[in-house]
């Protein structure tokens, strides 16, 4: 059926777009974007009322766990995809790191078969490097890209040896595959649970000095130019990491980069009671990170925004801080923590968050979406930029609550997403 969206503030830089306008859906696609689109209301046509809303592209998180298979008391396809367009995420890179991993094509077709039963949001997998993510042997790339994977990683179970990492990214390059890398060099960060610094010292905990992610980035982004092939490095959290990437952008590196709300809204203090929701790796950096990332972000180093969603069951997290697994969730919050922390505060234009969280995404490994232009998929997220609302876990659509936001006051609001022309989620405005 057709719809109108109309008199909304329709933000889509990949068009330069960003002024009211009525947004006409068909058939799955966008039609157009007009002024006026009374000629193409007709028949059973659905109009939206979207006066006071932005419309943009439906967002894309290229880094989410799901948890499925293996691990489905946490999270999984269904209450994660739900989770995801709740937050106005249209499509999400999931994560390898399951049990069994996605390291071969059958597991790949098997989570995208049940991707497509559950029919909320666009999930594409990222298989792993390595078989069972030991660096002990390479996966099947070419077969694996064939079944549907879209990237390669082995995020939370980073190469240690550059041999290896070398042959996986010649592989990879081969075969067009970008590399996504977790950067932390191990034996730097060993039985350490939070950031280096006064904070760990106050609490009497093992601190991960910065240099473990930065020797790392390092490390990859000088492998991504000898090799040539993609990049793209996950979560960065450190000041030095930017610094990284952006000599190794201006070397012609073809290197991309994420980083997460939590790494320029929140620092290490968050963790002060042994609050293990603050917990997470790379950690919680200083006050100094969070501003050289925003930096990294304004400037174009940083390439997007994700949400490295990562659900834990609630006893696993109510554990001693130094026993607790890392990571939080963030799918539903990732939008209005971003909106707050940097357009509310004019820190960033709505047209460049929209950039990182969408477009951007999209083009990191060249995704359907991140566009409202004509013809392509009717993805679609609408936020209410005013509206005003706690965070409250308990009312999360994910099956976990380890968030480091409960009872934040955050402005804007995902009210409703479309995926191939079709409302997956909807509240009332």
């Amino acid at each position: 059926m057709r719809t109108i969206f109309r008199k909304a503030h329709v933000c889509d830089p990949s068009q330069g777009i960003d002024r009211v306008a009525d947004v006409v859906v068909d058939e799955g696609k966008v039609l157009a974007i007009v002024e006026d689109s009374t000629p193409y209301d007709v028949g059973s046509c659905e109009v939206i009322d979207c006066s006071g809303l932005v419309l943009t592209p439906g967002l894309i998180d290229l880094h989410v766990h799901l948890r499925e298979p293996g691990y489905e008391y946490k999270e999984d396809v269904q209450s994660g995809t739900q989770a995801a367009v709740a937050g106005g995420f249209s499509a999400v890179c999931c994560m390898p790191n399951t049990d069994p991993p996605l390291d071969e094509p059958s597991v790949i077709r098997g989570l995208l078969r049940r991707a497509e039963e559950v029919g909320v949001a666009r999930v594409y997998p990222v298989a792993a490097i390595t078989k069972g993510l030991q660096p002990e042997g390479f996966t099947e790339m070419a077969a694996l890209k064939e079944a549907g994977a879209v990237a390669v990683t082995d995020d939370a179970y980073p190469l240690q040896l550059a041999e290896v990492l070398r042959r996986g990214m010649e592989y990879a390059a081969q075969l067009g595959l970008t590399v996504m890398t977790h950067c932390e060099d191990k034996s730097l960060t060993r039985d350490a649970c939070m950031n280096e610094g006064l904070t760990a010292t106050i609490m009497g905990l093992r601190g991960m000095p910065s240099v473990a992610e930065e020797t790392q980035v390092a490390r990859n982004c000088l492998m991504s130019l000898y090799t040539g092939c993609r990049l793209h490095i996950l979560h960065v959290s450190t000041a030095g990491a930017v610094q990284i990437i952006r000599w190794a952008k201006q070397m012609g590196a073809p290197v991309t980069a994420e980083t997460c709300p939590h790494y320029f809204a929140l620092t290490d203090e968050a963790c002060l009671g042994y609050n293990t929701s603050a917990k997470m790796n790379p950690p919680l950096r200083t006050q100094a990170d969070c501003d050289a990332i925003i930096e990294g972000l304004r400037d174009g180093t940083i390439d997007a925004i994700a949400t490295d969603h990562a659900p834990h069951a609630a006893y696993e997290k109510a554990q001693e801080f130094a026993l607790a697994p890392f990571g939080i969730v963030g799918l539903e919050t990732a939008f209005a923590v971003s909106y707050t922390e940097l357009v509310s505060t004019g820190r960033m234009s709505l047209s460049q968050l929209v950039e990182k969280m969408s477009c951007q995404p999209a083009k990191v490994l060249g995704l359907p979406g991140g566009t409202l232009a004509p013809g392509s998929p009717a993805d679609v997220a609408l936020f209410d930029p005013n509206r005003k609302w706690t965070v409250r876990a308990s009312e999360f659509r994910s099956k976990s609550r380890n968030t480091p936001f409960e009872g934040w006051e955050l402005q804007g609001k995902p009210v409703l997403t479309m995926v191939a022309g079709k409302v997956v989620y909807h509240e009332r405005w």
